[in-house]
């Protein structure tokens, strides 16, 4: 990858598949035909059950299609920024089988939740992050497995809190999945992303309310270096269709 590539984001077709319109054994298929996209990041929380006959069905389905398998986004299995030791241990356990299945299927991530209790202090948010991150990072570590959070809520949202957490945790395998989220009043997509990009080992990405901010955002990942995946997680495939165009101009035709 010179400038970065494009994979496709489970999420962004989530309605279709609780509809029952297809499932993840047929998500390399769907990248593929349907969006010709080169990679694709998924949901585990929309996998049926992983045994290894259905991992094993899911890299020939990757294979046959020439999809390059990236990430698992981890929902449902604990907060990195739980308040009780027992609860960080409980994270650190619940993600394991999920590092196992990230290696296994040839992905090179996983993508985590790190919110904290409403009110917490940024002292003990960051003791608590650290704590549950270097747990999970040293059973990552033997997997070579990158270990990412996504701004999902909470402290995670806090730019300046991440590169505390980042620089707390000094992991080279560590790092940040920014959510290119549309801007509001109580958050600014792009100066969010201007922070966290030195540590940003992925994209979440989004089509903004104006090609100029999509274009203005992608050109902050191409002056800071960033040559990794832009998994497009807008909704739904004409909005899909739409960031791949706007990527491959914006990333490829300059």
């Amino acid at each position: 990858m010179i400038k970065g590539d494009i994979s496709l984001a489970q999420w962004a077709l989530v309605e279709e598949i609780r509809s029952g319109k297809w499932n993840t054994l047929d998500f390399p298929k769907i990248a593929r035909e349907d969006f010709d996209i080169n990679g694709i990041e998924f949901v585990n929380t929309l996998f049926e059950v992983p045994t290894v006959e259905y991992l094993n069905i899911l890299k020939r389905n990757a294979t046959d299609n020439g999809v390059q398998m990236v990430l698992i986004m981890i929902d449902d299995e604990g907060d990195g920024c739980a308040s009780t030791k027992q609860e960080r241990k409980q994270f650190e356990i619940n993600h394991r089988k999920w590092i196992d299945i990230a290696q296994y299927l040839g992905c090179s991530a996983i993508r985590t939740n790190c919110r904290g209790e409403a009110n917490i202090s940024h002292k003990d948010a960051l003791r608590y992050a650290a704590e549950s991150y270097n747990m999970l990072l040293e059973y990552a570590a033997d997997a070579n497995i990158k270990v990412l959070i996504e701004n999902h809520g909470g402290v995670s949202n806090d730019p300046d809190f991440m590169i505390a957490l980042m620089k707390e945790v000094d992991h080279p395998l560590f790092g940040a999945y920014p959510d290119w989220r549309e801007p509001s009043n109580d958050f600014d997509n792009y100066t969010y992303l201007q922070k966290t990009l030195p540590y940003a080992k992925g994209m979440s990405y989004r089509n903004q309310p104006t090609e100029a901010l999509t274009a203005k955002m992608i050109d902050l990942c191409i002056q800071n270096n960033y040559h990794g995946w832009y998994g497009i997680e807008s909704n739904g495939r004409e909005a899909i269709t739409e960031g791949k165009r706007l990527l491959n101009k914006y990333l490829f035709d300059q």
